[in-house]
C-alpha cells in the first residue's frame, strides 16, 4: 500500500476539480504547474484517487483524466462529433502538407474552419453538423482540454492523441 503525505500533494485540489469535471483532461502543455505536481506524485494521485473510486490515467505523451464507463447519450454525442472534428482537421492538414507530429503548432481559426467545413461538408452534414455548428466544437474541445485558445485561435492539445 502506498503512504500517501498530503503535504506533498500541492495541487490536489485543482487536480480533483479539473479532472471530475466529465471528461476533462490536464496537459504538460497547457497546465505546467499541475503536471509537474502530478508527474512527481503520482503514486500518492494514483492511490488516493483509486481509493475515492476514480481511475486516474497518464499517457506518456502528455495528458491525464479520470477514465471511466459512461455511456451517456451527451457524451456519445460529444465523443462522436470530437472525433469526426480531429478526423477532418487531420486529413485537412495532411493534405496541405503539414506534419502531423506538430500538430501542437496548427493554428485553427474561423478561416482554416471554413475551408475544413466546405471540404467535408457531406460528412459533416451527414453527422448534423452544420456549418454555424462547426466552429463552437472548439469550444467543446476547450472545455475537455484537447485544445487551448489564445489570440483568437485554437490549437490542439497532447489529448488529442486520444483521438488518433
Amino acid at each position: 500500500m502506498t503512504t500517501i503525505n498530503l503535504d506533498k500533494l500541492t495541487c490536489l485540489e485543482n487536480l480533483f476539480s479539473r479532472l471530475s469535471k466529465n471528461g476533462e483532461h490536464i496537459n504538460r502543455t497547457s497546465d505546467a504547474l499541475l503536471w509537474a505536481n502530478l508527474e512527481k506524485e503520482l503514486p500518492s494521485y494514483e492511490a488516493l484517487f483509486s481509493a475515492l473510486g476514480y481511475d486516474l490515467r497518464v499517457d506518456s505523451r502528455g495528458f491525464a483524466w479520470f477514465h471511466t464507463n459512461e455511456n451517456s447519450a451527451a457524451a456519445n454525442q460529444n465523443t462522436r462529433r470530437l472525433a469526426l472534428f480531429f478526423m477532418v482537421i487531420f486529413e485537412y492538414q495532411g493534405d496541405a502538407g503539414k506534419p502531423f507530429r506538430r500538430f501542437g503548432d496548427w493554428r485553427v481559426d474561423q478561416a482554416l474552419l471554413s475551408e475544413v467545413y466546405i471540404q467535408h461538408k457531406e460528412v459533416l452534414m451527414a453527422e448534423g453538423i452544420t456549418q454555424e455548428e462547426f466552429p463552437d466544437i472548439t469550444k467543446i474541445a476547450s472545455r475537455f482540454g484537447f485544445m487551448r485558445e489564445e489570440n483568437g485561435a485554437f490549437y490542439l492539445l497532447p489529448a488529442v492523441y486520444r483521438y488518433l
